[in-house]
């Protein structure tokens, strides 16, 4: 199989007295195509593993390669363009732009992308029609619900195409119903090829992903499902 990520022996340590050993060393790989959760209580080091995926910050020791390639090896101008190519983002909030339609707000994902003016509204339609929206493209945010917002934001992190979609704590501002919503839209996502990365607290949330890890201190351990 492809790996889209590969970590070998990625840890990140924060400096203090004594330093703070955020992630300690780590293997994971993430295939093409797959859906993984990676689950743990607060603190535990999943803003860090987050981080490190996003390429927002650098591992202490060790090697990421994403797509292949070795993110170590890139200057920070590189490392921001293959961020902004190769993954989408999905936040517990949903960051859209009040004082812009829901349109505008997933074409504004490709605002810094050279070469990217071309199609962007198109683009942006067909990525909102995947999440089911496509009768609300000039709506404004203030209208719709905290699931057509998530599914805005959601359409946001799709509209490059990337060959990660990470979502950070994705049912944390929604109800249980509309929550479990969202998760159905990752799982109509995943069954159409992409490769999804959900971090979260919640043990339920975890348990709809294809595999699951477990972080807790700092160490990532695959979770055994009991026979």
């Amino acid at each position: 199989m492809t790996a889209v990520v590969e970590l070998q022996q990625v840890s990140r340590t924060f400096p203090g007295t004594p330093p703070v050993e955020a992630l300690k060393p780590t293997d994971l790989t993430i295939n093409k195509g797959e859906y993984l959760a990676i689950v743990g209580p607060s603190g535990s080091g999943k803003s860090t593993m987050l981080h490190l995926l996003g390429l927002l910050d650098t591992p202490t020791k060790g090697t990421y390669f994403l797509d292949g390639t070795d993110t170590g090896a890139l200057s920070e101008r590189e490392r921001a363009g293959m961020r902004s190519a190769r993954i989408g983002f999905v936040f517990q909030a949903f960051h859209l732009l009040s004082h812009r339609t829901t349109v505008e707000n997933v074409m504004l994902a490709e605002v810094y992308r050279p070469d990217s003016s071309t199609g962007r509204r198109e683009r942006a339609i067909a990525a909102l029609e995947m999440v089911g929206l496509a009768h609300r493209l000039d709506a404004s945010p203030t209208t719709l619900s905290g699931g057509e917002r998530q599914r805005v934001a959601v359409a946001r992190a799709l509209v490059s195409k990337p060959s990660l979609l990470l979502a950070d704590e994705p049912t944390g501002n929604l109800d249980t119903t509309t929550g479990n919503q969202i998760m159905a839209l990752f799982e109509e996502l995943h069954g159409a090829g992409l490769t999804l990365a959900v971090i979260t607290h919640d043990d339920e949330v975890s348990s709809r992903a294809q595999r699951q890890v477990r972080i807790r201190d700092g160490v990532v351990d695959p979770v055994v499902a009991a026979s």
